[in-house]
């Protein structure tokens, strides 16, 4: 990608005076507003660290693993819309954030990888502790960068974030070589770059034409329905959507990604939908005559077969990346736009028009009888089991928060309770890895985004299988001061694989049991749990506890978020809890398992 400044167009740049390749890769992180990186020192980064040592203005939290140092960006990212920055050494150290990288990549987050590399000479002659990242992150980054030259780095530094930040967010990674690094240049800071390809600062927006027409399906609509996905808020655009739902009064369901783009506590919301949301949601959906999808990307965990998805409706999919169009789903109005821009004209075309919505009382009718008839589990179906059930743990949390907590997930059954017993009325509030899937998400993720909001509570609810792969960011955390807390739903168990053994394998356990298959802890053998959670967080110096009894149930989740410091509630729950609903993978509303 190439790009340029242009003293004619922008304003003049700064020059600066000599100094290390390093320290302008601080300059420049100090110029993007950079407060905080996630960094773990090595060999081929160490001038970098001891850039970052001789400045006061950007915080560097060393996490035990690069993994967990670039989930915890993407936390700290997904809580604020800013750019979450990370840094390895080179070889092991640039892999093992890939894993990160990709998410980013996926769930559409900013982030600024920045590796180091070995020196330049070494370059692609198998030297110690190389590896091609460059060329390996190409698939799953907006842009690659491999720094030649030292006075190029104010340039693509800047370059970097506003790529990461702008349209629609991703990942994008920096490799510097140690020489680079090393070199002394008298740099040159770019007011603002240009890039040769126009569309990358270019902002889509529809036309009035184009949102006319939405306007005027909508008027002829029987049954409409908006599904509103993460790009909601990635814009920012919360507001504008709860206005426009109200004004056309069209029922609103989510995507995961989604989550608190609309209120959950709304009349017009049906939560979120897809193969473990509302039931509601996906009925409203299968059966709508018009789909208005906003940010979304109709994936598979939504659609089912996606030739049946919503087979009856007009489709009108506005989105800011003319890429999704068409790609999984056939639509019948694509519309390139930023979507605040769309949402908030068609709110002053409706009004300029005194646009009436259509007589829709019967479709919300409908939608009405079945929330009644089949929403999530309450909390009067808890009693029916003698043990504190995940959903119950769940449901007690949002009860003591009153919903005002950021709550991270890993990945498996707690990620989809998360989403259905804690109700979310604002974006950012809901952080998981939803289009990867990566477990040992949670935890440092949770980290990341305490960091960011220190005023806010963060809970991560977490399974046994997924806390424990990156269980190390307990020391950060104990070190750093950051009082993310931990609730673990332990049912000793790769609790989703082991539903879809109990669904589609006839209960056969392919290596989905986490303790001794001969003694499987729970809540009724309490000595064969495994590992035993409140000793390792009392190992790292944090404060643990565990709970099995539903009489305590409240009291130690109060006493978790009471705690001032991290914290680990280790909740025992059965194994045999399945999440519900749930359309298979593959298969349409039709096939939805029930109960």
């Amino acid at each position: 990608m190439k790009s340029s400044t242009s003293p004619t167009s922008f304003p003049q740049p700064e020059i600066g005076r000599e100094m290390k390749g390093a320290d302008v890769v601080v300059e420049c992180l100090v110029r993007e507003g950079v407060d905080v990186i996630f960094a773990y020192p090595g060999g081929a980064s160490q001038e970098l660290h001891q850039a970052l040592a001789r400045s006061d203005k950007v915080r560097v939290i060393l996490p035990r693993h690069e993994q967990g140092g670039s989930f915890a960006a993407e936390g700290y990212a997904r809580a604020t819309g800013r750019v979450g920055v990370c840094m390895a050494t080179s070889g092991p150290g640039a892999t093992n954030l890939v894993s990160a990288i990709a998410d980013a990549y996926m769930d559409s987050t900013p982030m600024v990888a920045i590796t180091g590399q070995v020196f330049q000479k070494y370059i692609g002659k198998s030297a110690f502790q190389e590896t091609d990242f460059f060329g390996m992150t190409l698939p799953i980054v907006k842009h690659s960068y491999l720094v030649l030259n030292a006075a190029d780095l104010p340039r693509i530094m800047k370059e970097a974030f506003v790529i990461a930040r702008t349209g629609r967010p991703g990942p994008v990674v920096i490799d510097i070589p140690k020489d680079v690094q090393q070199a002394k240049v008298t740099p040159v800071f770019p007011a603002t770059v240009e890039f040769a390809n126009p569309t990358i600062l270019h902002t889509p927006r529809a036309t009035d034409e184009q949102l006319n027409q939405v306007l005027a399906l909508i008027a002829e609509a029987k049954r409409p329905v908006i599904y509103a996905g993460g790009g909601i808020i990635s814009a920012e655009a919360h507001k504008e959507l709860t206005a426009f739902a109200e004004k056309t009064n069209i029922p609103v369901a989510t995507t995961l990604m989604g989550v608190g783009a609309f209120p959950e506590t709304h009349a017009l919301s049906m939560q979120w939908f897809g193969m473990h949301g509302t039931a509601y949601g996906n009925w409203a959906v299968d059966q709508s005559d018009l789909l208005l999808c906003l940010g979304a990307r109709f994936d598979d965990r939504i659609t089912g077969e996606v030739s049946k998805f919503a087979a009856g409706a007009k489709i009108v999919h506005l989105d800011i990346d003319a890429s999704e169009h068409n790609k999984n789903k056939r639509v019948h109005l694509p519309i390139q736009s930023e979507v605040k821009h769309a949402l908030g004209r068609m709110i002053e075309l409706i009004s300029a028009a005194r646009f009436s919505p259509p007589d829709t009382q019967a479709w919300h009718d409908q939608i009405a009888t079945w929330k009644r008839d089949q929403p999530f589990d309450s909390s009067a179906g808890f009693g029916h089991s003698p043990h504190i059930l995940p959903q119950e743990a769940v449901s007690t949390l949002y009860e003591l928060t009153k919903g005002d907590a950021i709550i991270t997930t890993g990945v498996g059954q707690h990620q989809m309770w998360a989403a259905q017993f804690y109700r979310f009325d604002e974006p950012r509030r809901y952080i998981s890895s939803l289009g990867l899937g990566a477990m040992g998400y949670g935890y440092p993720a949770a980290m990341g985004a305490k960091v960011a909001c220190p005023d806010k509570q963060v809970i991560d609810i977490d399974g046994d299988g997924s806390f424990v792969m990156n269980i190390q960011e307990l020391a950060t955390c104990h070190i750093e001061k950051i009082a993310a807390k931990a609730m673990i739903l332990n049912n000793q168990h790769l609790g989703m694989v082991v539903q879809w053994e109990d669904r589609f394998y006839g209960s056969i356990r392919g290596n989905t049991i986490l303790g001794d298959a001969t003694n499987v802890g729970g809540p009724d053998n309490l000595g064969g749990l495994y590992p035993d959670f409140v000793k390792i967080a009392e190992g790292f110096g944090v404060k643990g506890r565990r709970v099995h009894k539903k009489s305590e149930l409240k009291e130690a989740i109060q006493e978790m978020l009471d705690h001032d410091g991290p914290y680990v509630l280790d909740v025992i729950v059965p194994y045999t809890e399945h999440v519900l609903p749930m359309i298979p993978a593959g298969k349409t509303v039709k096939d939805m398992i029930l109960k």
